[in-house]
């Protein structure tokens, strides 16, 4: 789980040179926002995928525990925490996201 962050990141920030690359060669700003946008999206719904995958791996040792097929309680309930702190922290970003559309909805025109 630790090597996807990291690669995530890596990707991220390889994606965000490039785009800079693109910006300072005088690229039109339509291409350069259509560009973020995809880039947005997608580091979106690579991060829900991750989440998912995180709750579905702390679910599977939780299961194993407490069927008796595992006595790592410790890192079952790490593995937990950690996808219980993902989520939260998907639905912080959820939120700030909703709260900064809404404000834009409310500007005056």
């Amino acid at each position: 789980m630790k090597i996807d962050a990291i690669t995530t990141q890596n990707a991220m920030l390889a994606r965000m040179q490039g785009l800079q690359q693109l910006a300072e060669s005088g690229a039109p700003a339509i291409a350069r926002a259509s560009d973020a946008d995809d880039s947005f999206a997608t580091t979106m719904q690579h991060t829900i995928r991750s989440i998912n995958q995180q709750q579905n791996v702390a679910s599977q040792m939780m299961a194993a525990v407490d069927s008796g097929q595992s006595d790592d309680l410790v890192g079952a309930m790490v593995a937990s925490q950690k996808a219980g702190l993902s989520f939260a922290t998907l639905m912080q970003v959820r939120n700030k996201l909703m709260s900064g559309l809404d404000d834009i909805m409310r500007l005056p025109l």
